[in-house]
């Protein structure tokens, strides 16, 4: 088993008996949590404790956690996994557009949950591993420093976002289908339609840049190459 020691998740989840159960299972795996059990903790604790993933439950008191998202991903790229109760696609991508790695939805299994995590945190732990940087027209992406840029600028962009702009730029103007950039991503658990939503938040953070990233119809996405 993969160790993933010292690892810090941050678990923010009103209901006492789905937290109680999440950090026995993550602390059995040897990660170190904290909990909040409303937005407005969530955020304090994000700044405080600087965890390494934070795991999200969509309803939360007092501060809603798409605001909580929402509020991270403007100065911050941790992975996020949202939890949510609505099974409803468009809860699940709203999700996702705001800067989520992945989401689970209610009831689930925590093994599966640690699972998850583990794999959110493989993705965003493999900086140091990663040798190259690819360059697309204006976009340039080092995966070694972990870092994009768009015409020279940096780009602010979550771990999930950065592997799907570096696999759309190593592919050097081939459009790539939603099951190839799912493999790419290592994403066995997301359902292909979410990489439109991935898509579509890369684009925004982007800015300028994002026009680059061009739909296939029928087929999924390429970077165009100028």
């Amino acid at each position: 088993m993969e160790a993933m020691a010292e690892k810090r998740i941050l678990v923010v989840e009103d209901e006492t008996r789905i937290a109680d159960v999440l950090e026995r299972y993550l602390r059995a795996e040897g990660f170190a949590t904290e909990r909040a059990t409303t937005g407005r903790r969530a955020l304090e604790l994000w700044r405080a404790f600087q965890p390494d993933l934070i795991l999200l439950d969509l309803m939360l008191p007092e501060i809603s956690g798409i605001e909580v998202a929402r509020t991270i991903r403007t100065r911050s790229d941790v992975p996020i996994l949202m939890v949510t109760a609505k099974a409803e696609e468009v809860d699940r991508l709203l999700g996702l557009e705001l800067g989520a790695d992945d989401y689970i939805t209610k009831p689930f299994s925590p093994r599966e949950v640690v699972a998850r995590v583990r794999a959110v945190l493989r993705r965003a732990g493999g900086r140091g591993r990663a040798q190259r940087i690819y360059r697309a027209g204006a976009i340039e992406v080092d995966l070694d420093a972990f870092e994009a840029r768009c015409g020279g600028q940096p780009a602010a962009l979550s771990p999930t976002q950065l592997r799907l702009l570096a696999a759309l730029a190593q592919a050097e103007g081939r459009a790539l289908s939603r099951h190839e950039l799912l493999d790419q991503l290592g994403e066995a658990y997301v359902d292909v339609r979410t990489v439109d939503a991935h898509v579509k938040n890369l684009r925004r953070r982007l800015g300028p840049c994002g026009a680059l990233i061009e739909t296939v119809r029928g087929v999924g996405y390429r970077l165009r190459v100028n």
